[in-house]
């Protein structure tokens, strides 16, 4: 997430500065390491929301914030950040492996 260009919205800035994004990514890397694990990060260009979990294809329309769920080709329905999730669930997984 680009925190830089989200503090430009006036009345989230402030909520934003107190989430503190680069502390919360640098404890995620420590307790990773602590417990053995690996973390991947991908990349903010990754279309997670539009990309059909089932068969991959991206949305074709405008897309926008106020589209809260969305039907594929393949006759998927999808919420929107049910499907980003498993899209970055999947993607994470590929770039470990």
């Amino acid at each position: 997430m680009k925190v830089k260009n989200m503090v430009k919205n006036r009345k989230l800035a402030k909520h934003l500065h107190d989430a503190n994004f680069g502390e919360i990514a640098r404890q995620l890397e420590y307790k990773a390491d602590w417990y053995g694990r690996k973390l991947s990060a991908i990349s903010q260009w990754f279309p997670s929301s539009k990309m059909c979990s089932e068969c991959g294809a991206l949305y074709a329309g405008q897309w926008s914030l106020a589209i809260r769920t969305w039907t594929c080709a393949c006759g998927a329905v999808h919420d929107r950040d049910h499907n980003a999730a498993i899209n970055i669930h999947k993607e994470g997984l590929r770039l470990a492996a």
